[in-house]
């Protein structure tokens, strides 16, 4: 017999190294005289999208377009170290240190123009759909290309380098007080499950995630990264089992090591609230580990719901459910 059940699970994550460990993130930009820009960060992107976020927050800083701004990271050789892609700290750290580096860069701009401009201030210069000019005023503005070649040819260079640290503090082993995290994420989500009472296989069918991302810089992939989240946390609920003996992995391969296949995915309803973490780039927070962390509770309470049994211990396999299911039933017939 297949039985349905809902469960809900729900989940916060403080992003980070954390504990007072120096979580530092750096970056290099250039503003380029064919009006584009590059940013240098030892920051890798693994798929979840950083190169794109950091395209983003320079283009946003200098009235550009995310394509006319080139990415390098990851190149050991010539771009600075922004620590691991870890610890959901790409997009608010390192994208920290690439917001204070083109800010930087944009400065010496702004005052170059200024100049140009017989601006009093550059307070009065803006960068806007790849112009720069005097604020107010159309007539008194021009390609930021040939603002930048005109500096280039008068030895004048756009180029930064910023770094950003996260701020975080150990925890008094005495008192528990300190502050070990900086910002914080949320999360809730709900699972629809169907689980066979044969087979004590269990379907995962709707996941339904709402999640806190702070100011969602980037609207698509934050969907997508929660529903990869939500993917990863059913093969945690359901599958993933380390196997060890002495010592040595006995389940090295995914043949054995299983994970979530495009078939295991069900439908998954995305869902984010937007408020900006003044500390983060452009309101921007971290996503990564918490989308799947509430998948994995939703999903045992889904199993719960569904036919009654409480699995303590991931997977919750085929096997330990009919286990399970076998108790239940033979404390019922006991008891009658």
């Amino acid at each position: 017999m297949k039985k349905r059940g809902i469960g809900l699970g729900c989940a916060w994550y403080g992003t980070g190294y954390g504990n007072g460990f120096p979580d530092v993130s750096s970056a290099f930009v250039e503003i380029h005289d064919d009006g584009s820009a590059t940013v240098l960060t030892g920051a890798v992107d693994v798929g979840q999208g950083s190169n794109s976020i950091y395209a983003q927050i320079v283009a946003e800083e200098l009235g550009l377009q995310a394509q006319d701004i080139c990415v390098y990271s990851a190149d050991t050789d010539a771009t600075p170290d922004s620590g691991t892609t870890a610890a959901t700290r790409q997009t608010y750290n390192t994208g920290n240190a690439v917001l204070k580096a083109v800010r930087q860069a944009k400065v010496r701009l702004l005052d170059y123009a200024a100049h140009k401009f017989s601006c009093p201030t550059s307070e009065g210069i803006e960068l806007k759909e790849g112009f720069i000019g005097v604020k107010g005023d159309p007539t008194r503005r021009m390609f930021l290309a040939d603002m930048v070649f005109q500096a280039r040819i008068n030895g004048e260079r756009f180029i930064s380098a910023e770094s950003s640290t996260a701020r975080s503090t150990p925890v008094d082993p005495e008192t528990g007080q300190g502050a070990p995290y900086w910002p914080y994420s949320f999360g809730c989500q709900s699972a629809e499950v169907e689980v066979d009472t044969e087979t004590g296989i269990v379907r995962v069918l709707k996941v339904v995630a709402v999640h806190d991302v702070g100011k969602a810089l980037n609207p698509t992939q934050v969907e997508g990264q929660i529903a990869g989240g939500v993917v990863q946390g059913i093969g945690f609920a359901l599958l993933e089992e380390l196997e060890l003996q002495e010592g040595r992995i006995k389940n090295p391969a995914f043949s054995s090591y299983l994970i979530p296949t495009a078939l295991d995915v069900p439908n998954i309803e995305a869902f984010f609230v937007e408020e900006a973490e003044c500390t983060g780039p452009f309101g921007a927070k971290g996503l990564g580990e918490p989308a799947m962390l509430p998948t994995v509770a939703a999903v045992i309470n889904a199993i719960d719901d569904a036919v009654g049994v409480r699995i303590t211990s991931l997977p919750a396999t085929p096997e330990k459910i009919l286990q399970a299911l076998a108790e239940m039933k033979q404390g019922r017939d006991t008891e009658n």
